[in-house]
């Protein structure tokens, strides 16, 4: 896998932590990046339907034209778009997760949550059917 997809927090702190992770964890060469404040509450809530759009066109040309079958959705903490608790911050993480998989039924999707720290860790997961890593993996929400 060359390419795969973060849909990050405009969050300077969050941006090398995340594109690192991904790199390491699942040797990827690049990492596209769709950028907005506080993502997790934009795909998971009630939010300005054309944000959700926005972000959904721009994860599409990265899966349409770089092949992306990786999608990263990202929270974190002290976040100004978001300033949601963490515990709320993950299950939008859950249900975003939910959202881009299906409207990208054919790619893998991360919850990522992002410490003050800078450490990443992983907080949800759905994979398509029949691809290794299972099922969807509710035990991490």
């Amino acid at each position: 896998m060359s390419f795969c997809t973060a849909v990050n927090c405009i969050d300077g702190r969050v941006q090398i932590p995340v594109i690192r992770y991904l790199q390491e964890r699942f040797g990827v060469r690049y990492v596209d990046l769709v950028t907005e404040p506080g993502p997790g509450r934009s795909l998971s809530g009630p939010a300005d339907p054309e944000i959700k759009r926005s972000i959904l066109r721009r994860v599409g040309v990265s899966v349409d034209t770089h092949g992306s079958r990786l999608i990263a959705v990202v929270a974190h903490a002290d976040c100004a778009g978001d300033p949601a608790d963490p515990e709320e911050q993950r299950r939008q993480l859950a249900a975003s997760a939910d959202h881009l998989a299906g409207s990208f039924p054919s790619a893998s999707i991360l919850g990522l949550w992002v410490c003050e720290r800078g450490v990443v860790h992983p907080t949800c997961s759905r994979w398509p059917a029949g691809e290794a890593g299972g099922e969807d993996d509710q035990a991490n929400q």
